[in-house]
């Protein structure tokens, strides 16, 4: 009987699979000069943004946000596809007008960041086009993740970055000094013995919270079953743990330093305190989410009523 059930179960399941396969095949035969102009703009930037940002460290999450988003899309096909109407003409190219301008310019004058973000607003707003607003509803989260492919401005990064800096090495010296360690800082650069250590946008900055933020909202999203107003929540406190996690790799760096000198600092030791910030980072999140389990179940049940 079980056998019965799983056999008409399956059979029940794969119309619907390969009618979304279907319906995708017949967009893609009658969009095709559509789909090959939009491939024609993602792929030079993409390769630029890999070349320029994802090859660093600040952008190594550049990658995993893409294929982890690309995923998203395909498994919420069954939830969107259904609701898929084709977008308003008159806001479309009104749309793609701005984009497509601003996207131009970015090409021209080689500003990456320009570039980057005006070809993400293309991109929606052909997605607009092509199944309206009431399936990108239901799509709202990868179309938020899908923004941090794209560095931010360097004058945003600048702006963030360096009170973040100054305030964890000024807190970093300030700790080391109650235990009598010999560390004294001018700045951003901290002096440890005979060395210096520069404390830069990588160890302290903005570019690592949007890194944890990708990360730690894709967590939550797939836990808990897309939850807006909880994510908004775990967003906020992903900062405090981000920053935290930064102010215990530039403790781990200083110590490292300190009784190993600036070789092992800037070695292999380097790396492990990176990934020690990231291990601290990852067990906040968890931490919170935990500690958050009422607001989360409150959301829910506001969300429901």
């Amino acid at each position: 009987m079980s056998r019965d059930m799983s056999d008409i179960s399956a059979v029940a399941t794969r119309p619907a699979a390969s009618g979304n396969g279907a319906r995708i095949g017949a967009f893609a035969a009658e969009h095709w000069l559509l789909l090959l102009g939009l491939a024609a703009l993602i792929i030079p930037t993409l390769l630029s943004v890999a070349r320029d940002t994802w090859s660093t460290e600040q952008g190594a999450h550049g990658p995993v946000v893409l294929a982890t988003g690309i995923w998203l899309v395909l498994r919420m096909r069954p939830a969107f596809l259904p609701l898929a109407r084709p977008g308003s003409p008159a806001l479309v190219a009104l749309g793609l007008f701005v984009t497509l301008t601003i996207y131009a310019l970015g090409r021209i004058s080689g500003t990456i960041e320009m570039e980057g973000f005006a070809l993400y607003a293309v991109t929606v707003t052909i997605t607009y086009a092509c199944i309206g607003l009431r399936a990108m509803r239901v799509l709202w989260f990868p179309i938020l993740y899908f923004a941090f492919l794209f560095p931010p401005p360097d004058s945003l990064v600048a702006a963030v970055t360096q009170p973040l800096k100054l305030g964890i090495s000024r807190e970093a010296v300030n700790l080391l000094s109650m235990f009598g360690m010999s560390v004294s800082r001018t700045g951003v650069i901290i002096q440890v013995d005979q060395y210096d250590i520069l404390v830069a946008a990588a160890c302290a900055g903005l570019n690592s919270i949007i890194s944890l933020s990708a990360i730690g909202l894709f967590y939550i999203y797939i836990r808990h079953n897309a939850n807006w107003r909880y994510a908004v929540v775990l967003m906020v406190a992903i900062v405090p743990v981000a920053i935290l996690a930064n102010f215990v790799r530039v403790l781990l760096l200083i110590l490292i330093t300190y009784f190993f000198g600036d070789a092992a600092a800037q070695g292999f030791l380097h790396g492990f305190a990176g990934m020690t910030m990231f291990t601290v980072a990852l067990l906040g999140i968890f931490a919170i989410d935990t500690l958050a389990s009422p607001i989360r179940r409150r959301l829910s049940r506001t969300g429901e009523a």
